[in-house]
């Protein structure tokens, strides 16, 4: 039988039932408890009338319940759609159009919030509310969780010296680990956010491999902070139930937030991106965060003084700096010892997967020479959801090799085969941890009425990786900056809003006409001028 997406869970609950597998605030779910939620929730998602393949959109913040439907979308035959809570609902809108979405796990409010944006759903026949019955939507059924599960949990583990029945095994006929698992949106150079297909062998294979470099054991606690729609923050629930160890989900506010579960808990592993460590690094309280042994960090680089901080601070703690992309989950790692040598790699290939630099033509390139990171492996996904011109650009076969990814990153390698970030070859932006497309920041400020040309910049910056800086032209003498920055604070989530609006007569534009992103780029990282207003 495939090894499915749910199927670890299964394991450690034979393996070691009453371990604990999730906690939060005073909820605490065993291995064996958090099965029978999944075996219960899956029959009543079946009983909707959920097929294999159908997607299922999660619009969540994170909750033990709402990572039980996660799981239990995998065990009915699904696929996890998982929404962003951040996003706002004309970009959720998007979401649930572009994969098809059968259902909608959300909250009443969420839901009353997208009812102006439904027109086109024509796939969407479910909307579960996991709080309290939402609004009836035109052809949309709204019913609430406690309905969806009819059905008291199954035996489990089996007696011993015998097999309990279970029905929801029919879910798995004919299942391979090849099929598609989860989709997971990211922004897109053409501005609408993208689809990437991950199959359970994906999902699971990157799992297994990070499990066994950061060497998690099953008495180690992970504390969940990041998003459960960043392949980032997924991979914490996935590299924990392989190696039956316990999540603790948490949507922080404030790094207080973060010392008083890190200390009440114990926990020991912590993943963040570079936003998360600068606020750490910059708290008198650090030293008191004694229980962790594993930091990592992903999603942009982490300067040296904020490195040096954090080791310096919690000296028991080994930081593995890495790198990954949504279409192939995770691509390096540096192992802790390389750090005083090379703080400024992102690494080797992890376990099981081949790294390489490449010339567009695709032979090597020589030691230190600049090219494009090729990853190939059981973690590169399978395409993009519903546009196979995008798959077959970013996912090319190799000769004598299963099919690989190009990134569209710069790097350089050295001599000893460790890697080094250089650029990307498009105009995505990083902030945050997250990849922003500059389209949908551009598309925002146009729908404003208050523009006649933008341009959004990525700006180096130490702590969110790329600041956002909107360029714009207007046709007022006297744009109202502060009336723009409120739409794009209404259109776009937090990351996305730009952090400075820069207003010119007109934009720099290259030979063939197109706005010169280079020259404003090379223009606004000389400036030291003060952003205008922070968000």
């Amino acid at each position: 039988m495939s090894y499915l997406l749910h199927h670890p869970i299964e394991f450690q609950t034979r393996l070691r039932p009453d371990a604990p597998a999730l906690m939060q605030h005073d909820q605490a779910w065993t291995y064996a408890e958090l099965a029978g939620r999944i075996d219960s929730l899956a029959r009543g998602l079946h009983a909707l009338g959920l097929r294999r393949g159908e997607r299922v959109a999660v619009w969540l913040p994170k909750s033990l319940e709402g990572i039980a439907l996660m799981f239990a979308i995998s065990r009915a035959g699904g696929v996890l759609v998982p929404v962003n809570p951040l996003l706002r609902p004309a970009q959720v809108a998007h979401i649930l159009a572009d994969c098809g979405a059968r259902m909608l796990i959300t909250q009443a409010a969420r839901l009353k919030a997208l009812a102006g944006e439904l027109d086109g759903l024509h796939d969407l026949r479910w909307a579960l509310c996991v709080d309290q019955a939402g609004e009836p939507l035109v052809d949309v059924h709204v019913l609430t969780l406690a309905e969806l599960e009819p059905y008291p949990p199954l035996p489990n583990p089996p007696p011993p010296g015998g097999r309990a029945f279970n029905p929801a095994a029919m879910f798995e006929q004919g299942r391979t680990e090849h099929d598609l698992a989860a989709l997971l949106y990211t922004s897109g150079s053409t501005g609408r956010p993208k689809g990437v297909m991950l199959s359970h062998r994906n999902l699971l294979a990157g799992a297994a491999s990070v499990a066994h470099y950061l060497g998690i054991r099953p008495d180690d606690r992970l504390l969940g902070v990041l998003p459960l729609s960043f392949d980032y923050g997924l991979s914490q629930l996935t590299v924990a139930f392989h190696a039956g160890a316990s999540v603790m989900p948490l949507d922080y506010l404030l790094p207080r937030d973060l010392h008083r579960a890190i200390t009440q808990h114990r926990i020991t592993v912590l993943a963040g991106v570079p936003t998360l460590w600068h606020q750490l690094a910059a708290q008198d309280w650090l030293g008191e965060l004694e229980s962790l042994r594993v930091l990592t960090n992903s999603g942009g680089r982490l300067p040296r003084p904020v490195i040096d901080r954090l080791r310096a601070a919690l000296p028991s703690a080994r930081l593995f700096l890495m790198y990954g992309l949504t279409e192939a989950f995770r691509s390096t790692w540096l192992p802790p010892e390389e750090l005083d040598r090379r703080p400024d790699s992102i690494g080797k290939a992890i376990p099981n997967a081949e790294v390489m630099v490449l010339r567009p033509d695709g032979t090597p390139c020589a030691p230190h020479e600049p090219g494009e990171l090729v990853h190939r492996g059981p973690t590169v996904g399978l395409g993009y959801w519903n546009d196979p011109e995008r798959t077959a650009e970013r996912y090319r076969p190799m000769p004598h090799a299963e099919r690989a990814v190009w990134s569209g990153d710069r790097v350089r390698m050295d001599e000893d085969g460790f890697l080094y970030f250089i650029g990307r070859d498009d105009d995505m932006l990083k902030s945050s941890g997250y990849r922003v497309s500059p389209t949908e920041v551009e598309d925002a400020l146009y729908a404003s009425g208050l523009v006649r040309e933008a341009a959004a910049i990525g700006i180096d910056d130490d702590t969110l990786g790329q600041r956002i800086v909107a360029v714009v032209a207007s046709e007022r003498d006297a744009l109202d900056t502060a009336a723009l920055l409120n739409h794009c604070r209404a259109a776009l989530p937090l990351y996305m809003v730009p952090q400075r609006i820069e207003v010119r007569a007109s934009l720099p534009v290259t030979p063939n006409g197109k706005v010169d992103r280079r020259a404003l780029r090379d223009e606004l990282a000389a400036s030291t001028r003060t952003p205008l207003e922070p968000v």
